[in-house]
């Protein structure tokens, strides 16, 4: 079994790169925590993608049944997963899961949409942290607030580089773990602006 690390906010970019990785003997077996590829014989693949998240586990096996049933083989993806990944197993199977540029491009809408819920459940949880004084938002633009030691900018030689050096390490640690929430918040927010982007284009074609 072998692991790889990679993003993609392009369906059709991904689905090259998996084809590709089958055409070298690394056939798709799961995504979690990176993709798992099991080593097999190189082979031509036809691999797509959609991007949706059931409530329902019945739900969900309804919807890998209507694809089976046409030709193509689920080959990774949960219920609560949201990109779900197919293999085309039958000759007489489509090219393609889609049958319009409609349906097609909803899978973009509905990834930026998962994207905005996100940044929307953080940006809660975030304004909490800060009112109740758990985050420090003035560190944001004065990082010297990271540093707690008492007089510390007041001392100076040896004191002052021994009381730095001890706390720095504290300090970086803290303002990492502050600025998870407002990072993630951006990149959702990006990632969100993007995968729109890819949805409006594809809708021209």
């Amino acid at each position: 079994m072998m692991r790889k690390f990679k993003f993609f906010l392009d369906f059709e970019k991904e689905e090259k790169w998996l084809n590709q990785m089958a055409a070298e003997g690394y056939q798709l077996v799961g995504k979690s925590m990176g993709y798992r590829f099991r080593k097999v014989m190189p082979q031509e693949s036809n691999i797509k993608m959609d991007y949706r998240m059931f409530k329902k586990q019945a739900d969900f096996v309804d919807y890998r049944t209507l694809f089976e049933d046409s030709g193509w083989k689920h080959i990774a993806g949960t219920k609560s997963s949201g990109a779900q990944y197919f293999k085309r197993v039958s000759n007489d199977a489509d090219e393609d899961i889609f049958s319009d540029i409609d349906s097609k491009a909803g899978r973009y809408k509905r990834l930026s949409d998962m994207y905005i819920s996100l940044s929307a459940c953080y940006l809660p949880i975030f304004a909490a942290l800060v009112m109740t004084n758990a985050i420090d938002a003035g560190a944001f633009l004065n990082p010297k607030q990271l540093y707690l030691t008492p007089g510390l900018w007041e001392k100076e030689g040896a004191a002052f580089w021994g009381s730095f050096l001890f706390e720095t390490p504290f300090a970086f640690f803290r303002g990492v773990t502050w600025a998870v929430f407002p990072v993630l918040i951006v990149l959702f927010l990006i990632f969100s602006y993007k995968a729109q982007q890819q949805y409006k284009n594809m809708k021209k074609r």
